[in-house]
């Protein structure tokens, strides 16, 4: 059945006008115009950003690994740049009370092949202890590299939950950009294409439409977390309900071949 835009069939209280598609053309053309604008200025911004000052520190501070400490230069892997995701961790909490912030990034994050094409390297930083980190790593399932810099000096350490770059040049290192919190998104595709979608990213924060759905709530906030209503859909229980405690996983967990919805602790063992 055809419809019109006065057609009662199309009233939909609090939400945006059903139209044809030449009005819809028209106003997406009018959003194109600030979309093309918006585009520019992140041109702009990227050039201002390769011309900042450099701090040059010492490359051979110590990072441990798997292969225990090693010199920071050693995450280039011989390449010139390198960019690092520095991991919040929360010490002893569950494999499951880790940032789910954080973890949402790491895992956008697990294969960084069209960086290096590019000459670029990447590793994630945390400050947890390396066995606890390894032992997280192995769980998520996790391939790029991991370093632990606990108790090392910025800008190798220091505040976590940042994207950071820095440049090699022979065993010279010098840090050249930082951005935290929202300005790690780029990071994250997902949240790009959330925008992109009809219902947003289902945050509490959104401008939204009348009678859009509203975010979810979990019941407990969880270790470090962000408390309800929840911003990341992190944790679920095996049916795919948000949650956290004892029986939830990080949601990509689920995917992992064997999945099930038993309490993994941390090496410490306990809740906080």
């Amino acid at each position: 059945m055809t419809t019109t835009p006065d057609h009662p069939i199309t009233a939909l209280p609090g939400r945006p006008p059903v139209v044809d598609l030449a009005t819809w053309q028209t106003a997406r053309d009018e959003l194109l115009v600030r979309e093309k604008a918006h585009t520019r200025e992140g041109d702009a911004l990227a050039a201002a950003r390769r011309r900042l000052p450099m701090v040059e520190f010492d490359g051979t501070v110590e990072v441990v690994g798997p292969d225990g400490p090693v010199p920071f230069l050693d995450l280039f892997q011989g390449r010139d740049e390198l960019v690092v995701y520095k991991h919040m961790w929360y010490d002893g909490a569950p494999h499951q009370g880790q940032c789910e912030g954080c973890t949402t990034t790491a895992w956008h994050l697990r294969d960084a092949v069209y960086l290096n094409a590019r000459g670029v390297s990447f590793a994630i930083l945390t400050t947890g202890r390396w066995d606890d980190v390894a032992s997280y790593v192995e769980f998520m399932g996790y391939t790029q590299p991991w370093y632990s810099v606990r108790d090392v000096d910025a800008p190798v350490g220091d505040d976590m939950g940042s994207l950071t770059c820095f440049l090699r040049d022979g065993d010279r290192v010098f840090l050249t950009y930082a951005t935290t919190g929202r300005g790690n998104e780029p990071a994250n595709g997902s949240l790009g294409l959330l925008d992109m979608t009809p219902y947003g990213r289902r945050e509490a924060w959104e401008d939204v439409p009348g009678g859009w759905p509203e975010a979810p709530r979990v019941t407990e906030a969880p270790v470090g977390g962000h408390g309800a209503p929840i911003c990341w859909y992190w944790r679920s229980d095996a049916d795919g309900n948000a949650t956290w405690g004892p029986t939830s996983r990080p949601v990509p967990q689920w995917t992992r071949p064997g999945a099930t919805p038993v309490e993994t602790l941390g090496r410490h063992g306990h809740h906080h």
